[in-house]
């Protein structure tokens, strides 16, 4: 039966594929199937762990092709590379499939393993290993991963700079169904890298418009992407017009929504269309603070609104923003203070993290609290991700050693549970033992002893030695009688002594006429006596084995344990020790994303306080020239309406005087 494969995020359901396959009627190994159980939900420790012990017993074994295993043996080997690499082992995996490339399996194994390590090299940024590694690939590549091979390629040739071979492979790509986007957006990169500007910028075009479902969030996040590249690569080229269309395709709800709204506010601005600018700005500016895009909106709203003369609302708006960004200042500053404390990592490793098998997504459901507050943000980095991953690795670790030393002390429990109750009963056994080997000594002895007997009447006939019970007694009887009358020399005598010899003779015919069928019971008795001398071998040897076994439940262990603990404690040591530096570089790394964070927000404090200022001058400046100029048209009206009096009416007096209130947006009240 032919394993289906490993896809790009996954494994494949192996037990199924097993039982659907009845026309062979070859055993297969069920602990192989139990490391795939494990795989599939995620539980590769358990899975390499479980598969790593399979794989040595099955090369201690002497005949191989008795194992179960010998049937999968090339997929097992190449299995525990899928599984270390999907545990992030990458070093240790890509040795795992390096000796399967190297080894005697079948081709299209190899192929899919090349792709493997040629993927572990791309990720890690080596583009040469990766480059030579996939051009090992030769014949069938298998169809699972197919065209995720043929991506990767392409994806490898353009790191390389082989852009025209990285653009064949993606033209074709591009045409099978659901890698439209993924193939389109590569192509057009490599498009853009290989110095074709215009078509590169087609294709991503392109690209951007691709129908898919609303359900495929994968197609439609790189349709997303897509625009946002294109649009803010014209905004470099200073085509503002242009990257607004683009821009405005990315979807509301997607994780490229901010970034597309802040620049199509910015498109807005650098065509002088403040008042358009704030329709993008605006639904930005009610989302979460905490992203980058959105603080950016806190100052670009009343920078529009500062454009279009209305610096009252711009003066309103920055203080707004000023305000929002000493709440971030602070919630930056208490996240920095917990994460110093410790605090991060107690809320990283509680035990509700482990409800959902992706739990990336419980990270979400974490309470705001200063250390967890900034988490999704910081996730956005690999590094961190990626060591954030690990340090729970070592934490799972961590507990599994625990859990180990407890179970030590249990099988330690149980140990001398079994010493406190068969010790006591050994001594009564190993008497009634001795009683029984004696007896079976003993048998086994006149066994021996009548076996060679009758072997030898086989080749030399004696039928005396066939004689029954009866007939000896007789024997002996005739003896007594010939003594009697040896030396009885009468007629009486004579007679006695002729009988004698006639029932003698008649003895003697009689056993010898009689000796085959006499030898033939004989054996079969003797066989008797086999079987009955192998039962009390069988009981001996079921004796031996219920003492070994008893014996041995509680003996020769003790070397075992303080050895088992030993190691643990070893391993409890380097991963202490790991978690310590994994820790460090995490809380470093976050402290560093965090202390940027806090200095943008500086630089933003300092803009917004200063156009605030600015917005408060040009406000108060509008409400003294509009209260001027009303009051220089009140005077030219009562200059024009007063001929017959050099002075004016008391109450046309306080009209002229009276200046009304006006608000920072220059309304009267």
């Amino acid at each position: 039966m032919a394993f289906r494969h490993i896809v790009l995020f996954g494994l494949c359901a192996m037990v199924p594929a097993w039982a659907e396959d009845t026309s062979d009627q070859q055993p297969r190994d069920l602990f192989l199937g139990e490391a795939f159980y494990y795989a599939q939900q995620g539980l590769y420790f358990d899975a390499i762990s479980r598969l790593d012990a399979e794989l040595e017993q099955y090369y201690r074994v002497d005949e191989r092709m008795l194992d179960p295993l010998h049937i999968d043996s090339n997929y097992a080997e190449f299995s525990v590379g899928d599984f270390e690499l999907s545990y992030r082992m990458h070093r240790k995996a890509g040795r795992a499939i390096q000796a399967v490339l190297e080894g005697d399996v079948d081709q299209q194994i190899k192929n899919e393993a090349a792709y493997r390590l040629a993927r572990i090299f791309y990720e890690k940024g080596e583009k040469l290993n990766a480059i030579h590694t996939i051009d090992r690939i030769e014949g069938t590549v298998p169809e699972s991963v197919r065209n995720d091979e043929r991506l990767l390629r392409a994806q490898i040739y353009t790191v390389n700079g082989r852009f025209s071979e990285a653009i064949d492979i993606l033209e074709k790509l591009e045409k099978e169904p659901g890698y439209e986007g993924f193939a389109g957006y590569n192509r057009g990169i490599a498009l853009i890298l290989s110095g074709e500007e215009k078509k590169g910028l087609a294709q991503l075009d392109k690209t951007g418009q691709i129908q898919v479902s609303k359900k495929d969030e994968p197609s439609l996040g790189i349709r997303d992407k897509a625009n946002l590249v294109l649009g803010y690569r014209l905004l470099e080229a200073e085509q503002p017009e242009e990257a607004k269309q683009y821009l405005d395709r990315v979807r509301l709800e997607g994780p490229f929504s901010n970034k597309a709204l802040l620049g199509s506010g910015w498109s807005d601005v650098a065509a002088q269309r403040f008042d358009r600018a704030l329709v993008p700005w605006t639904i930005l500016f009610k989302r979460n603070p905490t992203n980058k895009a959105v603080q950016e909106s806190l100052l670009g709203v009343p920078y529009a609104y500062a454009n279009l003369e209305m610096h009252g609302r711009a003066a309103l708006l920055y203080g707004s923003a000023l305000d929002a960004f000493s709440v971030e200042k602070t919630r930056l500053n208490d996240s920095i203070e917990s994460i110093r404390n410790g605090n991060f990592f107690k809320a990283m490793v509680r035990e509700e993290i482990k409800l959902d098998s992706n739990w990336l997504i419980r990270l979400r459901e974490l309470p705001e609290t200063p250390e967890t507050f900034y988490l999704m943000d910081l996730m956005a980095s690999n590094d961190f991700q990626v060591l954030l991953k690990n340090y729970l690795d070592l934490e799972d670790m961590r507990r599994r050693m625990i859990a180990w030393v407890d179970n030590l002390d249990a099988y330690e429990d149980m140990i001398e549970m079994r010493r406190r109750y068969y010790e006591p009963l050994l001594p009564g056994i190993d008497a009634r033992f001795r009683e029984l080997d004696s007896r079976i000594l003993l048998r086994m002895e006149q066994r021996d002893s009548i076996k060679s007997r009758l072997e030898r009447l086989l080749v030399a006939p004696q039928p005396e030695m066939l004689v029954t019970a009866d007939e000896r007694i007789v024997s002996m009887q005739l003896d007594q009688l010939e003594e009697q009358y040896r030396n009885d020399d009468t007629p009486s005598g004579e007679e006695a002594r002729r009988r004698i010899a006639r029932l003698r003779g008649v003895l003697r015919w009689d056993v010898s006429l009689d000796y085959q069928d006499r030898l033939t019971e004989a054996f079969e008795h003797l066989q008797e006596l086999e079987a009955d001398v192998q039962r009390m071998e069988t009981i001996y040897a079921s004796y031996v084995r219920t003492r070994q076994a008893a014996t041995q439940s509680y003996q020769g262990y003790e070397d075992q344990i303080v050895r088992a603990r030993a190691k643990i404690d070893r391993a409890n040591k380097t991963v202490a020790h790991l978690m310590n530096g994994v820790g460090h570089m995490l809380e470093k790394l976050a402290i560093n994303e965090l202390q940027q964070r806090r200095d943008r927000i500086d630089q933003y404090q300092i803009q917004a306080r200063f156009a605030m200022a600015e917005s408060y001058d040009r406000a108060v400046k509008a409400q003294q020239d509009a209260a001027q100029q009303k009051m220089m048209k009140a005077i030219e009206a009562n200059k024009e309406t007063d001929t017959s009096s050099d002075e004016p009416s008391e109450a046309e007096a306080e009209e002229q005087t009276d200046e009304k209130p006006v608000d920072v947006e220059g309304e009267a009240q």
